[in-house]
């Protein structure tokens, strides 16, 4: 065994939040390493976030190509160039990779490219992906390996091959019919853009509605939109078994209410949940202790079982969103610094990037009846704001949550055009705990997607008496 190095911070995993926060520490002088097994940066700008989002934005290019002449554009023929598609998308990734590698360099923190497994105490044994071990040990760990895309245990399903998020963004060609399993954030995106690139595309969901975590009223909206584009949708339907590989012809035999049925395709796309990347690493070794799931167990300050060792963003159980793994990052630095914050009462914004987007922030209706929380709603069709008149995009519609007998902002929902950008500004009226009639009385700009925060909070109930 090699003799062991000692260093001040030692990162397990290359995400966002372990990956700033090496770098603040290598800046503060301290002696740091963080091990990598593969993705430079993380998942975010190499196979999830970043690039599903390009792609999305060349499959919305091709909707509007095949929807010009709506706009007054005359075109020919409409082709999609998949090799294209993808070398815009890898084209992004490596520039994202070569600024991470400068920011290591400037700041001091050491790369090391290979596979880590705990083999005591804050104690990695790493396989270098060049040939060789090395043996690290750190003062303060801080474990941050991600999640991955989980295989439902369907007889066939495993060995048909089938794409995850990761293989979907690499394919050079469009598949002729998709069958997307899942009905979730990652499976209604990849849906909607290979519907546009010209699959045939087919949903399949277990549960009883698309977007589970949402209101009946959203979820049935979204359905509509991808209906009306096309996509077959199958709710509350079990997948029994599947023949054949995925990219060849595929045979899933499903069952729904009304008995079972056969549905034949040519790729198969899996998008039903994500599994922590935390079996097989040596943390019972680091007396690192896990939950009934494979997530890692960690308090409000995101400390393990294990003393001085920390747990950051997916593996730890915090929500899936890149901006809650920078936070993570933000809560774990501010308390070494001497604070005492903790991830308690987060109020966590999430988009998902369909078109048009859906957009959360706070409480569902949902949420808050099963919380016992009284609440007033105010509801208003993406159609009453004219903005999406001028750019003829009008499905979809906004929904906010009201304290029932105060004025607070308990939630905000929204489908509809540039849905990331508008929560934002209801977000920040939450955090300053505005009451809704600012945003109701405010002089918003004409013509904006936000303006129609005026008459959607103009829309509210009166106080319950």
């Amino acid at each position: 065994m090699p003799e062991p190095e000692r260093f001040e911070t030692l990162v397990l995993g290359c995400g966002n939040g372990g990956m700033f926060l090496a770098w603040h520490m290598a800046q503060s002088r301290r002696r740091t390493a963080v091990v990598e097994r593969r993705l430079i940066g993380g998942s975010c700008p190499n196979t999830n976030c970043l690039p599903s989002k390009n792609e999305i934005w060349s499959a919305k290019v091709a909707d509007l190509v095949h929807h010009a002449a709506r706009f007054g554009a005359k075109t020919g023929s409409v082709a999609i160039d998949m090799a294209k598609v993808r070398q815009r998308k890898r084209g992004m990734v490596e520039e994202m990779i070569e600024t991470t590698l400068q920011q290591y360099k400037a700041t001091g923190a050491e790369l090391i490219m290979g596979a880590g497994n705990f083999v005591a105490t804050k104690t990695l044994e790493v396989r270098l992906n060049d040939g060789g071990t090395r043996l690290l040990v750190g003062d303060q760990v801080f474990v941050n390996t991600g999640t991955h895309a989980a295989i439902p245990n369907v007889p066939g399903l495993d060995a048909a091959g089938p794409l995850t998020n990761i293989e979907a963004l690499e394919l050079d060609y469009v598949p002729q019919h998709l069958i997307v399993l899942g009905g979730g954030y990652v499976g209604l995106e990849l849906a909607q853009e290979y519907r546009r690139f010209g699959s045939r595309v087919t949903i399949i969901e277990h549960g009883p509605q698309l977007a589970g975590r949402e209101d009946p009223d959203v979820a049935q909206e979204m359905r509509r939109i991808l209906s009306d584009e096309g996509v077959d949708i199958l709710v509350a339907t079990e997948t029994r078994r599947v023949e054949g590989r995925s990219g060849r012809n595929v045979s899933l035999l499903v069952r729904t209410s009304s008995g079972e049925q056969t549905i034949e395709g040519s790729d198969i796309l899996v998008a039903a949940g994500r599994t922590p990347n935390t079996a097989g690493i040596g943390l019972e070794a680091a007396g690192v202790e896990l939950d009934g799931h494979g997530y890692i167990k960690v308090n409000e300050r995101l400390e393990t079982s294990a003393p001085e060792v920390w747990a950051i963003g997916e593996c730890a159980g915090s929500p899936q969103f890149t901006h809650v793994s920078f936070d993570d990052f933000r809560i774990i630095r501010d308390n070494l610094a001497g604070a005492n914050r903790t991830t308690r009462d987060r109020l966590i914004p999430y988009c998902m990037f369909t078109d048009p987007q859906l957009a959360r922030v706070g409480l569902s209706e949902g949420e808050a009846q099963r919380q016992g929380i009284e609440v007033r709603v105010a509801k208003l069709p993406m159609d009453a704001v004219l903005r999406t008149h001028t750019i003829d995009e009008r499905k979809g519609f906004m929904k906010a949550l009201v304290a029932g007998r105060d004025d607070r902002i308990l939630g905000f929902t929204m489908i509809g055009p540039e849905a990331g950008e508008v929560v934002a500004v209801v977000q920040m009226a939450m955090l300053a705990a505005l009451p809704y009639t600012k945003l109701r009385d405010a002089v918003l700009a004409h013509p904006t997607m936000a303006e129609g925060l005026g008459p959607l909070f103009s829309t509210l109930p009166p106080r319950l008496s």
